[in-house]
């Protein structure tokens, strides 16, 4: 059977897997970082109608700057920035592929802090850009410091923030990003996918786009709106990088379908976010009885908690698995990483692992 590595595929490609997250459908889905709250049926109508106006005209292209997509975009995020700051594509990965496509590319880099969101490293080889990892300080921190040593010895074209990070759940200082933008002329991205989960008052790279035209930080609806099947992610930054990017996209890339859901889903953005604070509780949840029962769980900034002291990662996955709850094996030895669900899944996760021999699982 013929495979693709059979085939003239580019020579910089061979050799790597795709993005391989599993997609099982089980009673208890914690392994994606999903918002496993439902939109709300008030939400759910409303979108339907908004919907069934665009099928109306689907005969004829979208909106392809999806104007009033950007307006309401830029009217949540606020910070003074309208819709010429606002770019907008299916999902954030499509939005940093674009990224990459215009700023990156053969003979360009990319310097980023493993461990950190995979899809990053994936996209910089599909659009041919080469891939820097650079160390972290202790307990996953980045300091000024490190950053800007990592930029001096490196000298990227981009470099890359995740905050807060994925896997670990850590927040990245606005300290460090502003001395990484300071450091280089290159592009300075700041992913805020998780950035609603926070805890209060915590800040955003949002607050630094003011008179940094080379700093570009993106969301999702993906995560706190409980929106990823939607597939919508979007960028704040200078309306040149918006310029920039239209180069790159392709035409019409946002179906009128996408549109009129996000718009109708941005037009209820409290009922939206309700429960936010809700899954706030879960995640903080899961640190404490985690670390009762003797792991080592990292403090999360996200929907998510990162925890170690896991003897068998990948058996405690399956046994897991086998009860019909599923959550994240991310390759890190002695470590695994849960979504923050509902009252009753956490409950069910908790109670599922505590249950489990402790010949495969426990502190180390």
């Amino acid at each position: 059977m013929t495979s693709f590595e059979d085939l003239p595929i580019r020579d910089d490609l061979r050799g790597l897997k795709p993005y391989g997250a599993p997609q099982a459908h089980v009673r208890v889905e914690l392994n994606v970082n999903e918002n496993t709250h439902p939109v709300p049926p008030q939400v759910v109508m409303d979108i339907m109608g908004r919907i069934h106006t665009a099928l109306g005209n689907i005969n004829r292209y979208p909106d392809r700057e999806f104007t009033n997509l950007r307006v309401a975009l830029a009217e949540y995020l606020g910070h003074g920035l309208s819709a010429e700051n606002i770019w907008a594509a299916n999902g954030s990965n499509e939005v940093i592929q674009q990224l990459l496509q215009a700023f990156g590319g053969p003979g360009r880099s990319v310097l980023a802090f493993p461990p950190t969101y995979s899809m990053h490293s994936i996209i910089a080889s599909g659009t041919g850009t080469t891939w820097i990892p650079a160390q972290r300080d202790a307990d996953f921190e980045i300091s000024p410091a490190t950053a800007v040593t990592a930029i001096k010895e490196n000298k990227p074209d981009i470099v890359f923030f995740c905050t807060p990070n994925n896997p670990t759940g850590t927040p990245v200082s606005l300290e460090t990003i502003a001395a990484a933008y300071d450091a280089t002329d290159g592009i300075v991205f700041v992913d805020e996918a998780y950035a609603e989960f926070a805890p209060e008052g915590e800040p955003t790279a949002l607050t630094l786009l003011a008179g940094r035209p080379r700093l570009v930080v993106s969301r999702t609806m993906s995560k706190a709106f409980a929106f990823a099947g939607a597939r919508l992610g979007y960028l704040a930054g200078d309306p040149a990088v918006a310029d920039a990017l239209r180069l790159v996209r392709l035409p019409y890339h946002l179906s009128a379908l996408t549109q009129a859901a996000a718009e109708g889903a941005l037009a209820h953005t409290p009922a939206m976010l309700a429960m936010v604070e809700d899954i706030r509780q879960q995640r903080d949840r899961l640190v404490t009885e985690l670390a009762v029962l003797g792991y080592t769980p990292y403090p999360s900034s996200a929907n998510f908690v990162l925890f170690g002291g896991v003897r068998d990662p990948q058996e405690v996955f399956e046994k897991l698995l086998a009860q019909g709850i599923i959550i994240r094996d991310i390759d890190m030895p002695n470590h695994l990483r849960v979504t923050a669900g509902t009252e009753a899944e956490t409950t069910e996760f908790l109670n599922a692992l505590a249950a489990l021999d402790g010949s495969i699982n426990g502190a180390l």
